[in-house]
């Protein structure tokens, strides 16, 4: 193809038009720049420099001088609750919340982040008015969920119930392990108060919405004790070999107890042999020793023990051995005062160094919860005692 005359001028009438647009550009960024306040450019630094004090007093600058920066208001807020600084959090979302320029949208994000501020304040009841609010909308599962955490933190068992259903039909995983948990609640309640009736019906609810509830099954057993129908109780506290096994160490003791009760004493050591034989247990080898050395004597337990160290040495299988030998040793005083120093100093290790342990959060504890007290979990805590030397 020839190159025409006219070409030529084309040419540079292109690099005139790129040059007047790349003016236009430059024009416009420093005009942007210009309206940006120079503490927003103060707080990047100080965060570039790892100062995020300084950094959160040269944003909240911006704030007061900007109004309109509306995400720099909800980062503030949340920066603020993550820091605890929650009394500052509070304040940001309330002023976003009371602001009659905003829209609907941002309005219900300001007030579900003020429900959260409340909510980890411990103002549990301004929590529960705001999230109530939000029942509808985009916020509901959320809003949901955190009316149900302060539903079982005031122990309200019957709105918490209510709520996991309304969880479920928003599409929410099934609730049924932990509504049973809050009708055992009611149940444990009721039946501390000598409601019968009451208890067992709430104990029917939980059997109904969560049939491997052990802790059902273990109240069911207690209510029938109380009544004096250890047989009723023994069969109740029994399901929980084929619903949970590893409930066992916690069933065996209210089963030795009412084998006891109705003096089938053999019956007890044999059921405990056989839970043995299906699963190892540290606790179920513990209450079997004491069983033994109650029904059987001290030479049986301490034959028991021993035989136990061998297989698996451990603090709290000597510290059994101990006692039994302690028991049978002659009434000579020199020995014996040496070997009960010797069991109690053994004695008090175990102690320190068996506890139960929550598998999500870690938390310690010597007794049994269901419900974990550090992360509120339910049934996140093992029934079989931990031992860490």
């Amino acid at each position: 193809m020839e190159l025409e005359a006219w070409h030529l001028l084309v040419i540079p009438l292109f690099f005139a038009l790129g040059w007047l647009a790349a003016r236009v550009d430059i024009r416009h960024v420093m005009q942007e720049s210009r309206a940006v306040p120079r503490s927003y450019f103060k707080g990047l630094n100080y965060l570039l420099n790892e100062q995020p004090d300084q950094a959160i007093e040269a944003f909240l600058e911006v704030a007061r001088l900007d109004p309109d920066t509306l995400e720099l208001h909800f980062a503030l807020g949340a920066l603020f609750r993550r820091r605890g600084e929650l009394d500052r959090a509070i304040r940001i979302h309330q002023s976003l919340v009371d602001r009659a320029d905003l829209a609907q949208d941002q309005r219900m994000n300001a007030l579900y982040g003020l429900g959260v501020d409340f909510l980890k304040a411990g103002l549990l009841d301004r929590a529960e008015e705001v999230f109530q609010r939000l029942e509808t909308g985009v916020h509901a599962l959320d809003a949901l969920r955190n009316l149900q955490e302060i539903q079982v933190l005031t122990k309200d068992w019957q709105k918490a119930i209510v709520t996991a259903q309304r969880l479920e039909k928003l599409g929410c995983l099934s609730q049924n392990a932990n509504t049973a948990h809050y009708h055992c609640e009611l149940a444990a309640s009721a039946m501390l108060r000598g409601e019968t009736d009451a208890a067992r019906a709430h104990l029917d609810q939980a059997t109904r919405v969560n049939r491997r509830s052990a802790r059902a099954c273990l109240l069911l057993g207690d209510l029938e004790a109380q009544a004096g129908a250890l047989d009723a109780a023994i069969a109740a506290w029994r399901r929980i070999e084929d619903i949970n096994p590893a409930f066992l160490p916690i069933a065996a003791e209210r089963l030795v107890q009412a084998y006891d009760r109705m003096g089938r004493h053999e019956q007890a050591v044999r059921l405990l042999q056989g839970y043995l034989e299906q699963r190892p247990s540290p606790d179920l080898l513990h209450l079997l020793f004491q069983t033994v050395a109650a029904r059987q004597g001290w030479d049986a337990a301490r034959e028991l023990a021993a035989g136990e160290l061998k297989r698996n040495p451990s603090l709290r299988a000597l510290d059994d051995y101990l006692q039994a030998s302690n028991a049978l040793r002659p009434e000579a005083m020199e020995g014996r005062v040496e070997s009960r120093l010797a069991q109690d100093l053994v004695h008090r290790q175990v102690s320190q160094i068996a506890y139960y342990q929550c598998g999500d959060c870690g938390f310690k504890a010597r007794q049994f919860f269901w419900q974990c007290p550090a992360c509120a979990r339910w049934e996140s805590i093992s029934p079989e005692r931990l031992e860490h030397e």
